[in-house]
């Protein structure tokens, strides 16, 4: 009978300790987050309406972000502190922070915060390389959804996009995932099984206002060049053409009789612009085709950098892979001649 009690006994603890323990993948899970959860802050912004009797009416909203360096920046988003009149970051330890913002870049949904706590009580994440991501490579979001913090999800790179819109924000080189990222997620890392930065998340797609599985993060390679900037200057340079233009479609190509199929047609030039002293020229009038209204007479451009260009979008795409001083070539179409035009391009003017 004892025999049998042992027996028993050793066989429970045997399929106990096997059924706690951990695969090697969760093994790396639970290190990731214990390593770098002290790095995702929670930041939370206070902005004052007022009604209609002029009364204030404050309202408070969330989103993560990450510790940069022992200086105290810190990386979120744009949207996540866009027209706050305060700020405040709460560290893993309790404590909480006023913070400024030392600047953002709207057009990349970037923002660096500054705040001023002691050295010891910040753990920095280390930035990777999204150049290098695959489809189907895991990864780990940790943040601070619907105001619950630090939360770890996981999942893969579901897809690799060359650009998402969301509102009035195009992000180039978008990364794609179904790690669930949620309300308040906003700002945080995306990172990869070696606890390195690949990514900021940034949005979702969802029908219902939570996750489905389809979440979006901003590279680590253009938040890198955007913190660079940031902490040099306040402010991020983009190249500076000084063109407006709009998409040539192959329907407008057939009703304008033009050669060329697609493209990108120049519809106003800027007095004094890089364009301008090139010698780019904008439309000369106004017509309507169908319902659309279109700007003809100008320069058509056919191609950039040797590139073909197809739509209005893809040539600003290509324009903002440059800096200020760089030269780019110009492929255009003029009054149905090919020519080439090289532009010395400036910086946008903020």
């Amino acid at each position: 009978m004892r025999s049998g009690s042992l027996v028993v006994v050793s066989a429970w603890i045997l399929l106990a300790s096997t059924a706690w323990a951990l695969t090697r993948d969760e093994e790396n899970n639970v290190e990731l987050y214990r390593r770098l959860n002290a790095g995702v802050v929670n930041i939370t912004s206070r902005a004052v309406a007022y009604d209609f009797f002029f009364n204030p009416i404050p309202s408070d909203s969330s989103g993560s972000g990450f510790i940069l360096d022992s200086q105290g920046h810190i990386l979120t988003n744009h949207h996540v502190v866009k027209r706050a009149q305060r700020l405040e970051v709460s560290l893993s330890d309790g404590t909480k922070w006023p913070a400024q913002v030392v600047g953002a870049d709207p057009l990349t949904d970037l923002a660096v915060l500054k705040i001023k706590a002691p050295t010891d009580s910040l753990t920095v994440i280390p930035l990777g390389d999204s150049s290098t991501l695959q489809v189907g490579q895991k990864v780990l979001a940790i943040g601070n959804p619907f105001g619950l913090e630090h939360s770890l999800s996981a999942g893969i790179i579901s897809s690799l996009r060359k650009v998402v819109k969301t509102g009035e924000t195009e992000i180039e080189d978008v990364i794609q995932t179904d790690a669930a990222i949620n309300p308040g997620n906003s700002g945080g890392p995306l990172l990869d099984s070696d606890g390195r930065v690949v990514g900021i998340n940034t949005a979702i797609f969802t029908p219902s206002g939570g996750n489905v599985g389809i979440g979006f993060a901003i590279p680590v390679n253009t938040a890198k060049r955007v913190v660079a900037d940031i902490l040099a200057r306040g402010y991020v340079i983009y190249a500076y053409l000084g063109a407006e233009t709009q998409t040539l479609t192959p329907v407008l190509a057939r009703a304008l009789k033009v050669p060329v199929g697609q493209g990108a047609m120049v519809v106003r030039v800027w007095e004094g612009s890089p364009a301008a002293k090139a010698g780019l020229m904008g439309g000369t009038q106004r017509v309507v085709i169908g319902n659309a209204i279109v700007i003809i007479g100008g320069d058509i451009v056919v191609a950039a950098d040797g590139q073909r260009v197809t739509t209005s979008d893809e040539f600003r795409r290509l324009l903002r892979k440059h800096l200020p001083g760089d030269l780019m070539k110009l492929e255009i179409l003029r009054q149905g001649k090919r020519g080439v035009i090289e532009v010395k391009l400036g910086e946008r003017p903020r």
